[in-house]
């Protein structure tokens, strides 16, 4: 079985991981409904919205998997940087035409903050080309500040996201569906944080206890406490 694909984030732990609210993410996962009254009218239309993320014939559940939380990672970025949900959901679908995987973890997307690039291979050309989501083919190369290019693995062979670094490599702490049962962990390490901070409150928040019982130094020990209090303080 793939780790990649088990549903194994909880909306509430994608929340603080990616920086939403858990409601939002239940409805990105699974859809929703909601009901209207035209003006003047006393009847009722009932609308379903579907999924942000296209999630094919899987059982549709409020658990995400690896690549769904790196996908709701993008999608949060290009939020943030004004793209809207609508034009998020049609670059969705066109990249699955052409990549054939409904994916922002499956190839590395940008943004400019008005348009979704999608890197992919020319074989004609050994420069990798960007085309323009939603623009009906046109072929671009656009200068794009590369937010998520430091915080990601991709695996060579299937093009896949394999890891995630929340505070980039050099941060010591890693989410890979792989080590820890996909819980964020230490680098080279694989022990969860919220081993190390659950510790940390046991000793009476004494560092030094924490590195000798767990053989951890210092600065792994620090990274692990303040990724998790950040995630209490989301």
């Amino acid at each position: 079985m793939n780790m990649l694909d088990i549903s194994m984030y909880p909306s509430s732990t994608i929340g603080r991981l990616v920086g939403l609210n858990p409601t939002r993410v239940r409805r990105w996962l699974k859809g929703y409904h909601y009901s209207y009254s035209p003006r003047f009218l006393e009847e009722q239309h009932i609308v379903h919205q579907e999924p942000v993320l296209r999630r094919g014939t899987k059982e549709i559940s409020t658990y995400a998997s690896f690549l769904e939380l790196i996908d709701l990672l993008f999608v949060k970025k290009f939020l943030d940087a004004g793209v809207s949900l609508q034009k998020i959901r049609k670059a969705l679908i066109e990249a699955e035409g052409l990549i054939g995987e409904a994916h922002f973890a499956k190839s590395r997307f940008f943004t400019d903050g008005s348009k979704i690039y999608l890197q992919i291979k020319d074989k004609d050309n050994e420069a990798p080309n960007l085309l323009e989501l939603l623009s009906g083919g046109q072929w671009v190369i656009a200068p794009i500040i590369l937010e998520l290019a430091n915080q990601i693995d991709f695996d060579k062979s299937t093009e896949f996201a394999s890891r995630w670094y929340p505070f980039g490599p050099s941060g010591l702490i890693a989410l890979d569906p792989n080590i820890s049962f996909g819980k964020p962990h230490i680098i080279h390490r694989g022990i969860a944080t919220a081993n190390v901070h659950d510790l940390y409150l046991g000793e009476n928040k004494k560092v030094n206890r924490v590195c000798k019982w767990m053989g951890l130094n210092s600065n792994e020990v620090e990274a692990a406490i303040r990724f998790e209090e950040r995630l209490i303080a989301a």
